[in-house]
């Protein structure tokens, strides 16, 4: 039996990077291609698009309340909640129109990392880069490929990553300065389960990855590499995941039309929608949020 559901359906061309915000009840995630961010409160069934104009590869929630978000042509952006207004930062990349913002989110100490790729997915054409409050902008990794998927353990001792197309998942030893040391390989995704995308972590340290074209996501243990569940989803191109809801206990599932044909389309008539795997009986970790006030 199927355990998801349809949270929005609202189909979205490259739905990815959700983020809950507990304070305000509310699932960020955002439509990379079509420049928009989407909120959904939940308790009110209330779906809203706030259109940006350019191409927008993630968002965080700030610690004064606003977004953090990563444009293509603005670069990384304080988005004001009441009025909408845009207040640039910096564009660590305006140098490479070839490239876009993909998959970011903050760490434990108030900084947001955020990855970039090539528009046309050129090999090793991006990089990760970690942006600190009213500090220069930081190149954390180069030679990636699709930046995405980034988690830290409960104990904030290590950074969990993964550059898609090497259907791995890394870890790093991180601390409190931003350092990240010890790279190391923990899990390997089988090609026949599609590639892994984005990916969150629950309050057991236990890694959510999802799938592209693998129609899943799935549970890892990242201490042993080895899969503990795959929730089977009815759209093949799972972009992310993170847990949301009261108490954390409902499981949020972004998805994406990007790549599929037309036939695909009629087949998948949900791709793209966000979903909801409601009471899943696993509990996630509150978001970080960007330390913008100091």
């Amino acid at each position: 039996m199927n355990k998801v559901d349809v949270a929005v359906n609202h189909l979205c061309k490259l739905g990815e990077g959700p983020v809950w915000d507990a304070k305000r009840g509310v699932m960020y995630w955002v439509d990379i291609l079509s420049g928009e961010i989407h909120q959904y409160k939940t308790t009110q069934g209330l779906h809203e698009i706030a259109p940006l104009g350019e191409m927008v590869g993630a968002v965080a929630l700030c610690k004064s309340g606003n977004l953090l978000a990563a444009l293509k042509k603005s670069g990384l952006a304080i988005i004001d909640r009441k009025t909408g207004g845009v207040d640039m930062i910096v564009n660590p990349e305006a140098h490479l129109p070839q490239n876009r913002y993909n998959d970011g989110k903050c760490d434990p100490d108030g900084r947001f990392w955020i990855g970039t790729m090539s528009l046309t997915e050129e090999h090793q054409a991006g990089s990760v880069y970690m942006l600190e409050n009213n500090r220069p902008v930081t190149r954390k990794m180069s030679n990636v490929t699709i930046s995405n998927g980034m988690a830290w353990s409960p104990d904030h001792q290590t950074f969990y990553y993964i550059d898609t197309p090497t259907s791995e998942v890394v870890a790093y030893t991180y601390n409190k300065s931003g350092e990240i040391t010890g790279k190391r390989t923990i899990i390997t995704i089988p090609k026949t389960d599609g590639y892994p995308d984005g990916m969150t972590i629950d309050d057991e340290g236990m890694l959510w990855i999802a799938h592209w074209n693998g129609w899943q996501v799935s549970r890892w243990n990242p201490l042993t590499g080895k899969q503990l569940f795959s929730l089977p989803l009815p759209v093949a191109n799972v972009t992310s995941c993170t847990f949301g809801g009261e108490n954390l206990i409902d499981l949020y599932i972004t998805t994406a039309q990007k790549d599929l044909s037309d036939d695909d389309l009629k087949n998948q008539p949900l791709a793209g929608a966000l979903f909801v795997w409601k009471n899943c009986g696993y509990k996630g970790m509150p978001a970080f949020e960007f330390n913008d006030q100091e």
